[in-house]
């Protein structure tokens, strides 16, 4: 029976000088997945990506990709033969021309997908005889895709796929993304700080904040389980703490004291009826409102 995870991490910690860029993260990345690493800038998702790849090694704790041990040199090389990358830089060599930089590339690739070759060169609107020096930025980073996608890789990262890139250009990477991988045998991991991307194309989140894990799941099971609940108070609202497990952080404002619940909604209202408010409501939060609750309650 194959692993049901592409990527496991344990108590994952790195630091720089001193700076602790990641603090124990443990992470787990289900296998045929699109998973959204999302995370604020600094937020530790690039340097987790780089010990992934066996290009930078942790302070302590374990990575593995496809069952194999990131920090182990030979391991490493086989996970970089499995995988394809697009970094924020899409690095690319400016003396060639998009045909010259696709044979080159397949050259390396005995797997190498020549239908979808054609397929994305088609979907970009990327003419071989171009010059690499003079595409824009959108069309570096939709020649990188293809470049990773045509490989045959098991698994896919990217690193802010999408940085500096217009709206219009930005639509056409992501559903070229989503097109790319369906009804193929591979899990994408990307990260981003763009909350609406992560929600527009993952089936899985993590939210990282500060070098620690802060939220993983299945989307649709996060905006399934997550509500907000408003009391609103005739007076000021008091300051009380919330016992059930799902309480994810409360805020007090005034007449009115906000909880955002992860699950047990029922026993959270059946405590806070207690405090008698004057009235009590409920609603689903989007993966936005999640994201900032997080990240503003770590501050």
């Amino acid at each position: 029976m194959s692993d049901p995870f592409i990527i496991e991490t344990a108590g994952l910690h790195k630091n720089y000088d001193g700076i602790e860029a990641l603090r124990g993260l443990t992470l787990q990345v289900p296998a045929g997945s699109i998973f959204g690493f999302l995370g604020r800038n600094g937020a530790g998702k690039t340097t987790t990506i780089k010990i992934l790849l066996g290009l930078a090694k942790p302070t302590s704790g374990k990575a593995h990709v496809f069952g194999l041990d990131a920090d182990d040199q030979a391991a490493s090389v086989a996970i970089r033969r499995r995988t394809a990358f697009v970094s924020d830089e899409k690095d690319l060599y400016d003396y060639m021309t998009v045909g010259e930089m696709i044979r080159f590339t397949a050259s390396f690739f005995p797997k190498w997908r020549a239908d979808m070759e054609e397929r994305q060169l088609r979907r970009f609107d990327l003419r071989r005889e171009r010059p690499i020096k003079g595409l824009s930025r959108g069309m570096r980073t939709k020649l990188s895709l293809l470049l990773a996608l045509c490989r045959g890789a098991e698994l896919l990262i990217l690193d802010e796929p999408t940085s500096g890139l217009d709206p219009v250009v930005t639509e056409e990477v992501l559903q070229a993304l989503v097109s790319g991988v369906a009804g193929e045998a591979m899990t994408v991991f990307f990260s981003s700080h763009q909350i609406s991307e992560v929600d527009q194309i993952a089936d899985h989140v993590a939210i990282i904040d500060r070098g620690q894990l802060a939220i993983s799941g299945a989307l649709d099971d996060l905006r399934q389980n997550y509500r907000r609940i408003q009391l609103v108070f005739e007076g000021d609202a008091p300051n009380v703490k919330f016992h059930p497990a799902g309480v994810r952080r409360v805020q007090r404002k005034g007449r009115v004291l906000t909880i955002l619940s992860s699950a047990g909604t029922e026993q959270i209202l059946d405590e806070a009826k207690r405090y008698r408010p004057v009235s009590i409501d409920v609603v689903p939060v989007t993966l936005k409102d999640i994201f900032l609750e997080t990240v503003a309650a770590e501050d």
